[in-house]
Parts: C-alpha cells; sequence; structure tokens
C-alpha cells in the first residue's frame, strides 16, 4: 500500500482559473452572490480595480518594479483579500509581490490559498517562505529564500527597474534583497498618500460602514442605566458593529464618570451612577475594510445635565463645527491649524492630538496638528476633494471631573464638504 504523504506548502490542488461563487466574485450567471451585509449597491470589482489602477500609476510615476506588501491594510487596498487580519497585523509571514506591470503573486499562510483565489486581482499563490519563521527562531534562515524569490520576480516583472518598495519587514528581509541586487525603498508613506484620496466606490463604503457604527452607538445609547458597566455598553457596541457588517474595533475608548477625564482611557468593569458623562470613540472597521470614526458623550438619567457639563459639551461641539466650517478643498494643512477653533487656556494641557486626521481603512493621512504643535507633528501637504477626515475634540481640564469628546467625519468635495456621520448631537447639553 503506498503512503500519501501531504505537503502543507504545496499549491498543486488550488485551481486557479475556475473562481468560486464568493461576495467579491462574479457568478457564472453574471450576478453577485451576496449576504444582508455586503450591499449590492458597492461594485467589489470595481472597488478592487479602481484601488490597483490608483496604486499602480503611483509605481509607475515612482519608478518602482515592485511592491512587497506585508501590512494587511495594504493588501486589501491593493488585492481586496483578506485572511486572519488580525494575526497578520502583529505577524509578518503573509506577503504579496504587485509588479507596476504584470501578475499579482501572493505568499499565503498554508492550507489557506483558497480565501484569496477567488478574486481577479490575484494571479498565483505560493507558500509563503516565513510562516512561523520568527517564532521558531528561523529568521537567518528564511530571509535567504524569501528574498531570492522576490528578486527574481522583480526581475522577470519589474520591466527593467530594481526598485522595490517595502511597506514593513524585518531588515533581517531587506537586507537580504539588497545583496540580490534590489534598491530597497520604504513605501509605506507613499502608498498612504495614494490611499489618502478615496474612489467613488470607496466613499459609498464609509458610507455604509458609517451606518453600521451609527446603529451601534444607539444600541449604547438605549443601554445605558445606573449600574450597567463599561464593559457591558462596550460589548453591545461590538455586536451590533459585527451584526451590521462590520469587523471589528480598533480601540476600547468608552468610559464614564471620572475615567472620562483624561481621555484615552479604555473600557472597564466600572458600573455607571446616575447624573455621569459616558464618551466613547467608533474606531470602527466596518463594510469592506472600511473605518468609521465619530465620537459623542451621552449622560447616564435621571435628571438633568449640570451647568459645568453643558459648559464642556457646547466647547467640543463649537470646536468641531468650527473646525468643519474652516475646511475647503485647496486649503493647505498649516492654514487649517492656524484657523481652527481657540482651545480655551485651560484645556490646552489635555488637548485631542489632532485637529483633524484623515479616514479610509484605518486612522490615515493627512494629519493636521494643532498649530501649537505643528513644529513637532505638522506636514505640510492640502486638503483635496475626495479625502475623508474625522474632526476631533475633547474637553476637559487638568484635574477635572469629567470630559467630554466629541468628533465628526466629513468627506471632502470640490465644492466644500459633506457630512457623513449623522448621529444627532444631545439636546439636552445644548438647550
Amino acid at each position: 500500500m503506498s503512503i500519501v504523504v501531504f505537503d502543507p506548502d504545496s499549491t498543486q490542488d488550488v485551481d486557479f482559473k475556475d473562481r468560486m461563487r464568493h461576495p467579491a466574485a462574479a457568478d457564472p450567471a453574471g450576478g453577485m452572490w451576496l449576504s444582508d451585509t455586503e450591499p449590492s449597491f458597492i461594485d467589489a470589482d470595481a472597488l478592487r480595480k479602481g484601488r490597483l489602477a490608483k496604486l499602480r500609476g503611483w509605481m509607475r510615476e515612482a519608478g518602482y518594479g515592485g511592491v512587497v506588501l506585508f501590512d494587511p491594510y495594504n493588501q486589501r487596498y491593493a488585492t481586496g483579500s483578506r485572511n486572519m487580519f488580525g494575526y497578520f497585523l502583529r505577524n509578518s509571514t503573509r506577503y504579496f509581490f504587485v509588479p507596476t506591470v504584470g501578475p499579482i503573486v501572493l505568499f499565503e499562510y498554508p492550507q489557506s490559498y483558497h480565501v484569496s483565489m477567488v478574486l481577479d486581482t490575484i494571479d498565483e499563490a505560493r507558500p509563503s517562505k516565513l510562516v512561523w519563521s520568527s517564532v521558531s527562531g528561523r529568521d537567518d534562515e528564511t530571509a535567504g529564500p524569501f528574498a531570492d524569490e522576490i528578486a527574481e520576480l522583480l526581475k522577470q516583472h519589474g520591466g527593467g527597474s530594481m526598485k522595490l518598495g517595502l511597506d514593513r519587514c524585518s531588515h533581517l528581509q531587506a537586507l537580504a534583497l539588497e545583496k540580490r541586487g534590489c534598491e530597497v525603498r520604504d513605501c509605506q508613506g507613499e502608498i498612504l498618500a495614494v490611499r489618502a484620496v478615496k474612489t467613488p466606490e470607496e466613499v459609498k463604503c464609509l458610507q455604509v460602514s458609517m451606518a453600521g457604527a451609527e446603529a451601534a452607538v444607539y444600541a449604547v445609547r438605549e443601554a445605558i442605566k445606573p449600574g450597567v458597566s463599561e464593559n457591558d455598553l462596550f460589548a453591545i457596541m461590538y455586536g451590533e458593529v459585527i451584526r451590521q457588517g462590520g469587523e471589528f474595533i480598533e480601540t476600547r475608548l468608552l468610559t464614564s464618570g471620572q475615567r472620562t477625564n483624561p481621555w484615552f482611557n479604555e473600557a472597564s468593569g466600572r458600573k455607571i451612577r446616575p447624573g455621569e458623562l459616558l464618551a466613547l470613540d467608533t474606531d470602527t472597521i466596518g463594510c469592506y475594510g472600511y473605518y468609521s470614526d465619530f465620537s459623542r458623550t451621552f449622560r447616564c438619567g435621571p435628571g438633568k445635565p449640570t451647568p459645568y457639563q453643558k459648559s464642556l459639551y457646547r466647547m467640543a461641539h463649537d470646536q468641531v463645527q468650527h473646525n468643519i466650517g474652516v475646511v475647503k478643498p485647496g486649503m493647505a494643512f498649516r492654514e487649517i491649524a492656524e484657523k481652527a477653533w481657540k482651545i480655551p487656556d485651560r484645556f490646552v494641557d489635555q488637548r485631542y492630538t489632532s485637529v483633524m486626521h484623515g479616514v479610509g481603512m484605518h486612522g490615515e493621512t493627512p494629519f493636521i496638528a494643532h498649530a501649537m504643535d505643528y513644529e513637532t507633528y505638522g506636514r505640510d501637504g492640502h486638503i483635496v476633494p475626495g479625502m475623508v477626515v474625522s474632526v476631533e475634540s475633547y474637553i476637559g481640564e487638568k484635574g477635572g471631573r469629567e470630559g467630554v469628546k466629541l468628533e465628526d467625519e466629513i468627506l471632502i468635495t470640490d465644492t466644500g464638504t459633506e457630512l457623513l456621520s449623522r448621529f444627532p448631537y444631545e439636546d439636552e447639553f445644548l438647550a
């Protein structure tokens, strides 16, 4: 009797020609196979092809022969592919070779090739050379075979250019590639600049993601009562995000009472008492991997807000509204910082880290610092149509009892801005 030896690195049984019916791929009948949380009005094919065209356009202009993508967000942007997303956020062993022209090759985790080979943006799957190498202490051994394979692909498909972009990897892999004649460049910042301006299909994804996040925040608002814990409410928000077709929440920013000051505490088992504030930030990865980022602050009843609570809320509201009103297409980042709402002195120490920041598949570029922080955190650039930004406010004084977090997400249009976050403010604070 012959013994069949199973090779987990083999791709012999993977059919690269006949694509499976899948939410991201057109079926043979010409329609789409969709679940209730994959909206039919988003053209997934146009979404993937539009992003890849933008990426390759930048590569041509910058003279790249190819890029190697380790960052799961960049992988998804270039191809639409995701696999064990959280795992590969910390473990750089799944990667793509994307040439400026030519076949896109996925180097995949063993036995999971089928997850992504339904996509017409991926031409070939091979076993990753780096799987488990770091956890088994074999990085020195695997860097050479990894570089041999990538350098050979670049020679074949780089159009004569040996300039190779890496978005993230160990220095061992970069050094090995350079030894094989590759001109290695860190391209993460360049890719983020490409991603900053959204395609029409990306805007639709952001709108759907926002709708899901708003439903989750409404569920939290309805569940606030004395005795409920921050973790209880965070679980409600997370559950609703998943139910609405979202994927995960990047942070645990949901706090109450004195834990709202300063900002950036995370959800805990603390139970909320009557009359206290509860503040949250959505930071949600939703539809097709797109981010929704807005913040709201509520109050646990019964009774009415105190004058101090109302003053904090009014200032945060004024900051967001003023800064939305400042933004115009074509404005320099520095000009926005200079025209931003002036934070009263007693709240400056605990100001939020930015006036506003970009939104796409996560919190992205541009990052617009406060005027007082511009030399440290700021950078030059201009707001252009197609960018999406979240406009931030945190108002809480050092040593204060509570603080208020508010934030809205806007799309930059040809003529101004369009509000993407529609969740209402609390009338009891603004009356």
